[in-house]
């Protein structure tokens, strides 16, 4: 599962938008046991608002057991933390960008761009990911970071069964 962000102007807009951010005071910083919560609320929240055709195959309970159990203690899970909550999460395995996820009320103000900065910084050598073919607004974002389409499916390698799409970033 890739990102959900929409799509923006780089240059000026990203300017504009990184000084918003810093405003209002995001940490960028490494999960701890204690965010698994946070961030599978902010998982639950971006994909209903950018999947909504997606049917998910686990239901709330799951998704937090497997932050909590899974995703935090076993793979590189960094949180961006604003107003005193987690309002976005990227997860790293390996080579991979597993997941990028914002809450929705946090798009479009630059915090997506600096996960990616991040992701680049910690995988200087490339990054592969995957998303759905449905979620436009996530490919037009990753195009617009570099990444390039290399592979489709018919959605039978992932657990929701979504035709999704790969895509690659190499320096």
């Amino acid at each position: 599962m890739g990102g959900d962000l929409e799509s923006g102007c780089v240059g000026i807009t990203n300017l504009r938008e990184s000084r918003a951010v810093n405003r209002v005071g995001l940490v960028m910083r490494r999960a701890v046991d204690s965010d698994a919560v946070g961030i599978a609320d902010v998982w639950l929240r971006s994909f209903a608002a950018a999947l909504p055709t997606v049917r998910r195959a686990h239901g709330d309970d799951e998704v937090r057991s497997w932050f909590s159990s899974v995703v935090v203690p076993r793979h590189e899970t960094w949180v961006g933390v604003a107003e005193g909550s987690v309002i976005g999460l990227l997860v790293l395995d390996g080579e991979e960008l597993e997941q990028l996820y914002l809450d929705p009320s946090w798009r479009g103000r630059g915090v997506g761009d600096r996960f990616v900065d991040l992701a680049k910084e910690q995988r200087p050598d490339g990054l592969g990911l995957w998303t759905f073919q449905v979620n436009g607004p996530a490919r037009r974002f990753y195009e617009r970071h570099g990444f390039i389409e290399v592979e489709r499916t018919d959605g039978l390698r992932n657990e929701e069964h979504e035709p999704d799409v790969r895509y690659a970033w190499q320096p």
